[in-house]
C-alpha cells in the first residue's frame, strides 16, 4: 500500500550557523512579523527560499522564485548546506506543552520520501478541502528550486506502535539536530541509516494506508508537477509519518472569523440560528467554561456577533456521523449566511483563527462574526478520510507545526 523510501537530504552545516537561527515554521503559519524576524536571523534563514520577500519591480527573470533558486545554489557551493553521505529516515520528535492541559507531550514521527498517489488509490488520504491561491505560490517555487524545501504531516495507523518502538531506540543516541523553537517546542532529529533497520520500517509502512494531516496544497501541488516533469524524483515527495494512535497527537480548534458581509443582519441571524438548536446569550467566562467539555451527544458552536457584549452558544444533537465544522459550513455559512463554496475556497469573507480569546478580539477589532468550534478528532479525521469523505478547509490544527529546515529533498533525477 504505501511506498515510503530513505533518502539523502541536503541538510544545513555548521558553515549556516546556529540550526535555531536557520530553521522556521511552515511558510503558511508565517506572519510578517515572523518573517521580518526570521530574515534578521541571519542570511541564511530558510524563509529566504520558502516566503522571501517581495518588490515593486519584481519581474519574470527576478522575483521572489528566482531569487530563492539563485540562492539554494549559493548555500550548496559554499558549503551552508551539504548532502548527507548515505540513505536514510530520520527520527523526529517534539517535545511540547499541551496549549490547553498543561501536560508535557511528545510526538514522534519520522522523516522520509513517499510515492505520490492519486486520491483514488486509497493509499493518500486527504480530509481537508484546498485554497487555490496557495497551490499556485507552491507550483512556481517548486518548478524553480527543483527541490522540496519543506516536508508534509502524514498519519498512519499503527495500534501495535511497532514503528514507534524502533524510532524510541534510535532516539537513544545523541540527537543529529537539536532545536527549541519561539513555542516553547523542543525538536530533535536522529539519522537511521542501517540498512536492516531501514528495510524493516519500509517493511511496517507497506500495508498502511495514510491520511494528510498538514500539507494538502503541498501534496496536490506536488502530485501534479509530478504528472508534467520527466524526473522519477518528481514521483516523490518529502513526508513526515506520524501514528495515529499516539499519545503525542494534539489537534486544535480552528475558528473562523467573517468581515465584508454584505447586508449582514444580526437579529436575522439569531432567529435563524434559534432554529438550528437551543441558543443561549452567555458571558465570555461562561462559554469558555462550558465549551472545554466536549459532550459526545451533543454539537456545540459559539457564535460572537459584532456589539453583542455576550457570545451565543448553540447546541443540538449530534448525529453519529456530524462532524462540527461541517454542520457550520453547510448549515450555517451556505444555506443560513448564503456563502458559496467558492468565496470559501477563495477566502473572500473568512479568515481562520486559532484561540477562542484571538477570534473575540478579532470580532472586537471590527470583524462581522467569529464562529467558535471544537476541536475535531483525531478519530474523526480518519473515519472521514478512510471513508472518502472530506471536510471544509482548515478543519484541523495538529499542534505543534513541523519545524521546516531540518532536511531538504533535491528532484536530481
Amino acid at each position: 500500500m504505501a511506498k515510503v523510501f530513505p533518502f539523502q537530504p541536503y541538510r544545513y552545516t555548521a558553515a549556516g550557523g546556529p540550526i535555531e537561527k536557520l530553521v522556521t515554521q511552515p511558510y503558511d503559519k508565517i506572519s510578517p512579523a515572523m518573517q521580518a524576524k526570521y530574515l534578521a536571523m541571519s542570511p541564511n534563514n530558510l524563509v529566504r527560499l520558502i516566503l522571501g520577500e517581495r518588490f515593486p519591480d519584481d519581474s519574470d527573470t527576478n522575483n521572489v522564485y528566482t531569487r530563492a533558486t539563485s540562492l539554494l545554489q549559493e548555500w550548496l557551493a559554499n558549503g551552508v548546506l551539504a548532502r548527507d553521505p548515505e540513505p536514510g529516515f530520520y527520527a523526529y520528535f517534539q517535545e511540547f506543552k499541551d496549549p490547553d492541559t498543561g501536560d508535557m507531550r511528545t510526538r514522534k514521527g519520522f522523516i522520509g520520501i513517499g510515492q505520490l498517489e492519486d486520491y483514488s488509490a486509497n493509499v493518500i488520504h486527504r480530509h481537508e478541502q484546498t485554497l487555490s491561491g496557495p497551490k499556485r505560490d507552491r507550483l512556481e517555487l517548486l518548478k524553480h528550486t527543483q527541490t522540496h524545501l519543506e516536508q508534509i504531516f502524514l498519519l498512519y495507523p499503527d495500534k501495535e506502535g511497532a514503528i514507534d518502538k524502533i524510532l524510541d531506540e534510535a532516539a537513544k543516541a545523541t540527537p543529529d539536530a537539536e532545536v527549541p523553537d519561539e513555542y516553547g517546542v523542543t525538536h530533535r532529529m536522529w539519522r537511521i541509516s542501517d540498512a536492516s533497520t531501514v528495510a524493516q520500517i519500509q517493511s511496517l509502512m507497506d500495508d498502511k494506508k495514510m491520511v494528510i494531516a498538514d500539507g494538502h496544497h503541498r501534496y496536490e501541488t506536488s502530485l501534479g508537477y509530478s504528472k508534467e516533469s520527466p524526473k522519477q524524483d518528481a514521483k516523490r515527495m518529502m513526508m513526515t509519518f506520524v501514528n495515529m494512535y499516539s499519545d503525542g497527537l494534539r489537534v486544535l480548534a480552528t475558528h473562523r472569523v467573517l468581515r465584508k458581509l454584505e447586508g449582514f443582519d444580526a437579529a436575522s441571524l439569531k432567529e435563524k440560528l434559534s432554529k438550528l438548536g437551543k441558543l443561549e446569550m452567555v458571558t465570555a467566562n461562561e462559554f469558555k467554561k462550558r465549551f472545554a467539555t466536549p459532550d459526545p451527544a451533543k454539537l456545540k458552536l459559539g457564535v460572537a456577533v459584532a456589539g453583542e457584549p455576550n457570545v451565543w452558544l448553540l447546541e443540538t444533537d449530534r448525529q453519529p456521523s456530524d462532524l462540527d465544522v461541517i454542520f457550520l459550513h453547510k448549515k450555517i455559512l451556505s444555506e443560513t449566511l448564503g456563502i458559496s463554496e467558492d468565496a470559501v475556497r477563495d477566502e473572500k469573507y473568512i479568515t481562520y483563527v486559532r484561540g477562542v480569546d484571538a477570534a473575540l478580539g478579532e470580532v472586537k477589532d471590527g470583524a462581522q462574526i467569529a464562529f467558535l468550534l471544537q476541536p475535531t478528532t483525531v478519530e474523526q479525521v480518519a473515519e472521514v478520510s478512510f471513508s472518502g469523505g472530506v471536510m471544509p478547509q482548515k478543519s484541523t490544527d495538529f499542534y505543534p507545526k513541523l519545524l521546516s529546515g531540518l532536511t531538504f529533498y533535491p528532484l536530481e533525477k
